[in-house]
């Protein structure tokens, strides 16, 4: 029989041995020593590594159904910006999330910090064990381990630290490059994303010569250089970002994409748009307690999906401006629609809690005589007024003796199409996988990214052709009308990396990209819309916005609280 020591990361930084007899080993605990006492262990230690990122953990004692690395990055990632609503208050942290009300003891961000950091122990484990040079498949896997290494190291930082653009000497995260943890204590933002490219860059290295190992869910050559892409953008390094993407698209930009942009995401495991994504599958399928459940749910109710977070406005009415826009009738939909050839008109109004908006909605709108749309609510009558505003239609109406904004939308049905006065735009870009509604693999790094990554680079650098160039690659795609220097300033655009930005918004939306695409850029994100966050508008430099680092690890290593 073997002699195992289980692993465990308490609070991610201080590592625990124990004993116990068994005859195999946890590809997720395995030491450096033992490692190298079997060198085999390095391919099903390295597979343990992967399936930690989608695995329900058992932590503290518990096995939260809730409880995964792909749950926690994309909600707690997605629910700081304003992509999305979340239509009531739940149990679930992602409230405190989406009102940046977070507090050390809430259990998404006491996870979140100790899985990211058992992954990196466990990374470093192989990379501790495993030798340079001895083949190329060896040397390969070994470069997946530095990408896991880097990737979990960049989302902590972008939770948990100030972006880079704000500072290299701001506080970072706890810095692992062994599995000796004998110190604990806060890199600067500078030191982590060194390190992060530092890794990117041996990762890359190391897996050239050698073949991804199966299908998008294993790290590849390409997705090293993908994230890296990535990473020089949030460091501003312009020239860095477009040589390498230069390299990595050719003359081809848009071959690297999927073309049937309508069954991507359900296809991502296996699309050669996909450079990295977590692979589930289908014993994977975790119902309600999926990732997707609370952006999508088939039946409205809550059955399946709890479905309780819905298209924002704002990116709404992004999208509503080329209703034809394949990434829209793809992905966003809404739950109930009668398709009679009504209207539904809502707008938001204060909810008188916590400085929340609701809406007030009028249901069977209809065109009046005079071209216009009319309804009635609450004992008045009220036409609304279109306007075109840089070439795309506004409504209006006159509330309270004020100009109103107000949205028109498809009619639904009055119970199963709003919740709590919001409408059921469900994303589903997590769902349908192998015909699952609660099944994806999430994608985290993909073409499409690295398209636009150059194209912010050329704009912030002022190519504004290339840019644009790059722009239009991902708008051909999606069957949308191409924007040029002639016409971005009719559509209200005054600089191209407006354009750049909000076509990235599009693109990636849900995908957990754009809490720091605001932040970085130094923006301030306008939260101004219905929900029930707090009504208001975040400065870049609003000390909520950083998670607060979990009060288990600030008592027991002593490192200094996010301010």
């Amino acid at each position: 029989m073997k002699r195992i020591f289980h692993i465990l990361l308490v609070l991610g930084v201080a590592a625990v041995l124990g004993g116990c007899e068994m005859d195999h080993y946890r590809s997720d605990t395995m030491t450096s020593a033992q490692l190298k006492d079997d060198p085999a262990s390095a391919v099903y230690t390295t597979d343990g590594n992967y399936s930690m990122f989608k695995d329900l953990q058992e932590y503290r004692g518990t096995t939260d159904s809730g409880l995964s690395y792909q749950k926690m990055w994309f909600h707690m990632a997605e629910m700081r910006a304003d992509n999305v609503n979340l239509s009531g208050r739940t149990t679930s942290p992602i409230y405190n999330s989406a009102c940046y009300n977070d507090d050390p003891t809430l259990k998404h961000g006491k996870f979140f910090w100790w899985i990211a950091y058992k992954i990196i122990f466990s990374a470093n484990t192989i990379i501790e064990s495993l030798p340079e040079g001895q083949s190329d498949a060896d040397d390969h896997l070994l470069g997946e381990n530095y990408f896991l290494r880097a990737i979990a190291h960049l989302n902590l930082s972008c939770l948990f630290s100030r972006q880079y653009s704000h500072g290299r000497e701001n506080p970072g995260v706890v810095l692992r490059t062994s599995t000796d943890c004998s110190v604990t204590e806060r890199a600067t933002v500078g030191e982590v994303y060194d390190q992060i490219v530092s890794d990117l860059q041996k990762a890359a290295q190391l897996m050239k010569n050698g073949t991804r190992r199966g299908d998008a869910g294993y790290a590849s050559y390409d997705a090293a250089r993908g994230l890296l892409t990535r990473v020089y953008l949030y460091m501003e390094e312009w020239d860095k970002v477009v040589e390498l993407a230069d390299e990595m698209l050719g003359a081809d930009a848009a071959g690297k994409l999927d073309p049937d942009v309508a069954n991507y995401f359900i296809n991502a495991r296996t699309s050669k748009e996909t450079l990295w994504c977590i692979t589930n599958t289908a014993t994977d399928t975790r119902e309600r307690s999926s990732l997707g459940s609370m952006y999508y749910s088939p039946d409205g109710t809550g059955g399946t999906g709890w479905g309780e977070c819905y298209t924002s406005d704002p990116l709404m009415e992004l999208f509503m401006r080329y209703p034809e826009d394949k990434r829209f009738t793809s992905y966003i939909s809404l739950y109930g629609q009668k398709n009679d050839g009504k209207k539904m008109v809502h707008w938001p109004v204060p909810a008188g809690s916590n400085n929340s908006y609701e809406n007030c909605v009028a249901f069977d709108v209809e065109m009046g005589a005079n071209g216009q749309y009319e309804f009635d609510f609450s004992g008045k009558h009220y036409v609304v007024e279109e306007r075109i505003v840089n070439t795309y239609p506004e409504y209006y109406i006159k509330y309270e003796g004020k100009d109103q904004r107000v949205f028109v939308r498809e009619n639904t049905d009055k119970i199963t199409g709003i919740r709590n006065s919001y409408p059921q735009y469900y994303c589903s870009k997590f769902s349908w996988q192998d015909g699952d509604s609660n099944l994806s693999s999430p994608v985290m790094v993909r073409w499409a990214e690295v398209i636009l990554n150059r194209a912010e680079a050329n704009a912030m650098l002022g190519a504004d052709a290339k840019a644009l160039a790059d722009v239009n690659v991902i708008r051909k795609r999606a069957g949308i009308p191409e924007m040029t220097a002639d016409n971005m300033a009719e559509r209200g655009y005054q600089e191209v990396i407006e354009v750049v930005n909000d076509e990235r918004r599009m693109e990636l939306c849900y995908e957990a990209h754009r809490t720091f695409d605001v932040y970085r850029q130094k923006r301030t994100m306008d939260r101004r819309f219905a929900g029930v966050h707090p009504w208001e508008e975040v400065r870049y430099d609003d000390p909520r916005i950083l998670f607060r680092i979990p009060y288990d690890e600030i008592s027991v290593s002593g490192i200094p609280q996010n301010p």
